[in-house]
């Protein structure tokens, strides 16, 4: 019986400890818990949100903007009348614009709404650009009315826009108010993927709303984003959360909610926020300059491949390669040249090359830099001071004419500029492709690149360039201008 009433004892001491109210983290996992984080985990293990949300939530504000538009319809026309849906709902008394009774032509208001969140007691706001401004190119700048931020307490303050940067998405509001709760402001490149997010928002309008997840990756790179390092998560993000702030464990801010990638208009469980850094360092230009600068070197890059690099004899792939040089800029007067690959900029490593123009854009103009260069097998420095960035265009233009094959092996035929072309297209020569087959169309060669290098050889005339080909090897790479771009292309002959 006492060997029975022992053995019984354990068992139920055992079950006791492993019941879900008996969790007993192991001594690595007490080590390693941070001892700044708000959330701590429930009776299920699970993380409670419920502390960090009461002492963040007072400085997420919900944004409501109104906008005055002018109505699209001209010479009385209605807009819809061809539409056979306006015409359906027309049938069944449903009011449609251009209606009798109906507001037609003259301005209109357009009311949106976003979110955001107070980043100084005195009244200071960050949230998106496209919150308070409308999409880009639908003229809403000038026809912007009104903006108004609520608190979580229900007060309303009339805000004064005190600037956007388009770039970034980036907006700062001023409200006339002291002593206001405040977030505090985290290390956006000390967050690391896997870890928990809380974001904070007006979804549709639903104010004060809580969602979380993790952070599924960092420096994520947008098409036509290349000054932000994107946050991806997976935290639920809808309309409405725009601007609102992303928060970690701790209740700091570490992004701004600003996108999601989506192929319903709703969230599908990629959402993107701009790290906390990058707007509060535009937020720092608005208010000391009231206008966002962004330092220029005047090159066209691309990426660095493994055939690229073995072309360049660089050890590894890696770097910013320089396809063209604008003439009279910063970088021209620095001695850039193209086929230079910037490999660091004042001491830190350009990786990707979508990095260089993030870390160029956030110097101010007139700022120098030294710049790590690999030039003919070798590195070395090179100094620049930065031009302030501007809107470049280039056209370009080939007609057809004359063509010889460059290479049975290579697959190319291509003919040479003529001098007017040449003129037309700023350049001193160079070969148009005509023609694209074995291995120069695996590639990527395509007809109507102009190849203007072969190994930073230039090229101006096919007898010239069956002359490098001979010497280049196996292995070699083509400098081609494709439209308005320069780029490198590394061929293999087979």
């Amino acid at each position: 019986m006492r060997k029975n009433l022992v053995a019984s004892t354990l068992a139920i001491a055992l079950a006791s400890a492993l019941s879900p109210g008996s969790i007993i983290p192991s001594a690595a996992a007490q080590a390693t818990a941070p001892g700044a984080a708000i959330v701590t985990p429930n009776r299920y293990g699970l993380p409670d949100f419920g502390d960090l949300v009461e002492q963040v939530g007072p400085a997420v504000v919900n944004i409501s903007v109104v906008q005055q538009q002018q109505q699209q319809a001209s010479n009385g026309q209605n807009p819809f009348a061809n539409d056979p849906f306006y015409d359906f709902l027309r049938r069944f008394g449903v009011p449609m614009p251009g209606m009798p009774g109906q507001p037609g032509r003259g301005p209109r208001a357009r009311q949106g709404i976003g979110s955001g969140f107070i980043v100084s007691p005195d009244g200071y706001v960050l949230t998106n650009a496209h919150v308070v401004a409308g999409e880009e190119g639908d003229g809403s700048d000038a026809a912007l009315s009104e903006v108004t931020v609520t608190l979580i307490d229900k007060r309303e303050f009339k805000a004064t826009v005190v600037g956007i940067d388009r770039r970034t998405d980036v907006a700062l509001l001023k409200i006339d108010a002291t002593k206001l709760p405040s977030v505090t402001i985290g290390k956006a490149d000390e967050a690391r993927v896997g870890e928990w997010v809380v974001a904070m928002g007006s979804p549709f309008g639903f104010d004060n709303t809580v969602t979380a997840g993790i952070i599924s990756a960092k420096a994520r790179r947008l098409p036509d984003e290349t000054y932000v390092p994107f946050i991806q998560t997976d935290v639920a993000i809808n309309p409405g959360n725009s601007g609102g702030p992303l928060f970690n464990l701790a209740g700091e801010v570490i992004g701004i909610n600003s996108q999601i990638y989506s192929r319903s208009g709703g969230f599908m469980g990629i959402s993107f926020a701009i790290p906390i850094d990058v707007a509060m360092n535009i937020k720092d230009q608005l208010v000391t300059h009231g206008r966002v600068q962004r330092g220029r070197l005047g090159i066209a890059i691309q990426g660095v491949d493994k055939d690229l690099a073995q072309s360049f004899g660089l050890p590894d792939a890696r770097g910013a390669l320089v396809a063209s040089v604008e003439p009279g800029s910063a970088a021209e007067k620095a001695g850039l040249q193209p086929g230079d690959v910037v490999l660091g900029v004042n001491g830190k490593q350009i990786v990707e090359s979508a990095d260089l123009p993030r870390v160029i854009g956030e110097k101010r103009p007139g700022t120098r830099i030294r710049m790590e260069v690999w030039r003919d097998g070798r590195s070395r420095d090179v100094v620049a001071t930065l031009d302030e960035l501007t809107a470049d265009t280039l056209a370009s233009t080939s007609t057809p004419s004359q063509v010889e094959s460059l290479n049975t092996s290579l697959g190319l035929s291509a003919r040479a500029l003529t001098e007017q072309e040449a003129s037309q297209l700023r350049l001193r020569g160079g070969l148009v492709v005509e023609g694209v087959d074995g291995p120069a169309a695996r590639a990527g060669m395509q007809r109507g690149d102009i190849i203007l290098a072969l190994n930073n050889q230039p090229v101006t005339s096919v007898g010239e360039f069956r002359n490098l080909l001979k010497s280049a090897g196996k292995r070699f790479a083509l400098l081609i201008q494709r439209g308005e771009a320069r780029i490198f292309v590394p061929l293999r002959l087979e």
